[in-house]
């Protein structure tokens, strides 16, 4: 099967401070992979590449099997690359209804029944009945069910997750990580999930990748990296 994500060769900077270094990664169609780090390690900075957010410095990046930027050269613009993507201050729409964010992308394309799909797929989650809030009167939990769902409601292919669940508590993240699981089971999405906590990714993942200042460590299955004797992922993991 064609993979779902190719990145070749990535090589990106923050102006003198390169990020990721000649990085190579595939990720197989309809799997969950989570990039596994601490912070600054280049987790982010993949997914934004991948979404065509930036640009790197040299190397391509794949969706499908179609090369959709190539060094600096975007190919493929944002908009037509069929990902969703959930960041991690969810940057939802204050001045907007629960039904008026997840229903924003749908009205914007001249959608008839948005309003309806947007509803269903709210229902789903089990938030229907917070359509008519606004996310400063929901929990936590809710304001990272409507950030999925706004992510979900044009059908990507592709789900990027930055850190969605770093501000809930054990409880509620656990609900939510279960969730996820359901909606890639039913739905077959790929995800590419990016954490700092090896709990929540070993709770969620098909494949593992440890990244380490721009560079993978380690990938494999979380039986395997479990298994690791690298010194550093040993370490890591008994954070």
């Amino acid at each position: 099967m064609q993979p779902a994500v190719e990145f070749r060769h990535i090589t990106h900077a923050y102006g003198s401070r390169e990020v990721i270094h000649d990085l190579s990664l595939t990720v197989a169609a309809g799997s969950i992979t989570t990039l596994l780090g601490s912070s600054g390690c280049g987790k982010t900075t993949l997914l934004r590449l991948l979404a065509g957010l930036e640009t790197p410095a040299g190397g391509e990046v794949y969706l499908h099997g179609t090369c959709v930027t190539r060094g600096s050269r975007l190919l493929v613009p944002p908009e037509r690359r069929g990902v969703g993507f959930i960041f991690q201050d969810l940057a939802l729409w204050p001045h907007m209804t629960v039904l008026e964010n997840v229903a924003f992308a749908l009205r914007s394309r001249h959608d008839a029944d948005a309003g309806g799909r947007a509803h269903t797929l709210l229902d789903r989650l089990g938030i229907g009945d917070q359509a008519q809030k606004y996310p400063h009167q929901l929990s936590g939990g809710q304001q990272q069910l409507t950030a999925i769902a706004r992510a979900l409601v044009l059908n990507p292919s592709l789900l990027l997750m930055d850190e969605p669940l770093a501000n809930l508590d054990v409880k509620i993240k656990k609900e939510i990580l279960t969730l996820i699981r359901s909606l890639h089971e039913r739905e077959g999405l790929t995800i590419l999930y990016v954490t700092h906590d090896h709990r929540e990714a070993f709770s969620l993942a098909d494949t593992v990748v440890v990244m380490r200042e721009g560079r993978i460590v380690e990938s494999g299955t979380v039986g395997e990296i479990k298994r690791s004797e690298n010194e550093y992922v040993r370490s890591f993991l008994e954070y």
